[in-house]
């Protein structure tokens, strides 16, 4: 089905045409009406010539279009057209298999957006959509998405996205593992999504560096009365590229990190890059070129059988320190 605009504003014009009955309309007041209702949208349009007209009437009774049921009455030499049947419109008939389908389809991509915050909206729409057009006995779901609706903390993410583009600064209490609650002072700058944790960005009051908050460690935040402090200096497309996941160390420079890989591990490990700057020395030997972090740690740590580290010494004697706690820890 043609889906430009001007298309549908000529289908809808000549529908209001053929469903009156009080008025005979010959192709020259289907032209008329199709060019006025063009103008209302576009005063510089050049109109619709008198093959166009037929040529949408046609698509109009087509099954695969409308399959209106369209007569063409003759009235001396003259022919006007109008429905046969008075309570047919376009607007009240079902969807045609094509539109059915691409209606369908666009559901089931609206319903990876269900269960993250801030779009609950998402479920009513797509809910009335499947009603209104007759869609409720699509497919069930078959794919799964990795977003953990029961995420503790999950519920401040609305807020916070609304006092980031408000540019508002807020208090947060919040609980560090193993520590105290403490309240911090912070203008927001940005949300991010890592390992199924969101965390929050921002400028903390008294402090110079960037302060990252796991949202699952807040307590409550509300509004705070401090200036908000513009962000000139960090920009989040790149703050990420020279790192694995959200923390950026203090001292932390860009190192090379040479990694050895085991033979049954080397389709996991290219398939699922750890760092965008991965690249191939030889069969089983890789280099990157990062900040070394907590999460980078975390990944060869929990890959100690299969990844082997060459380089850095420092990240090195780090992954075995983690091996040796661990150890201590089953032998307990």
């Amino acid at each position: 089905m043609a889906t430009n605009k001007n298309a549908l504003i000529r289908y809808q014009a000549l529908d209001r045409c053929f469903s009156n009955y009080r008025k005979c309309y010959y192709i020259e007041d289907l032209i008329e009406a199709c060019n006025n209702a063009l103008s209302e949208y576009n005063s510089s349009t050049s109109g619709v010539q008198r093959r166009q007209i037929f040529d949408d009437i046609n698509f109009m009774k087509d099954p695969l279009g409308y399959d209106a049921p369209i007569e063409s009455i003759k009235d001396g030499k003259r022919v006007y057209y109008r429905y046969s049947d008075k309570e047919y419109t376009i607007n009240k008939q079902p969807l045609n298999p094509a539109e059915a389908q691409a209606l369908t389809d666009t559901i089931a991509m609206l319903g990876r957006f269900k269960g993250l915050p801030n779009f609950e909206w998402m479920e009513e729409v797509t809910g009335k959509l499947e009603t209104a057009f007759s869609l409720n006995d699509s497919p069930d779901n078959i794919v799964g998405f990795d977003q953990n609706i029961d995420l503790k903390g999950l519920r401040f993410f609305a807020p916070l996205f609304e006092y980031i583009v408000a540019k508002k600064t807020i208090r947060v209490k919040y609980t560090p593992f193993n520590k105290d609650t403490t309240e911090i002072v912070i203008s927001p700058y940005y949300l991010k999504q890592y390992n199924n944790r969101w965390f929050l960005f921002g400028k903390c009051q008294g402090f110079d560096n960037l302060t990252n908050i796991a949202l699952d460690r807040i307590d409550n935040i509300k509004e705070g009365k401090e200036p908000f402090v513009e962000n000139t200096t960090f920009d989040f497309n790149e703050y990420f590229e020279d790192i694995v996941g959200v923390t950026h160390p203090k001292e932390g420079k860009e190192q090379k990190v040479v990694l050895k890989v085991a033979d049954d591990f080397l389709g996991y490990f290219l398939t699922k890059p750890v760092h965008g700057s991965l690249k191939k020395r030889s069969t089983n030997i890789f280099e990157l070129k990062l900040i070394p972090n907590y999460e980078l740690e975390i990944y060869l740590f929990s890959h100690s059988d299969k990844i082997k580290v060459l380089e850095p010494e420092s990240l090195k004697i780090a992954i075995l320190n983690r091996i040796e706690e661990a150890l201590e820890c089953q032998e307990k």
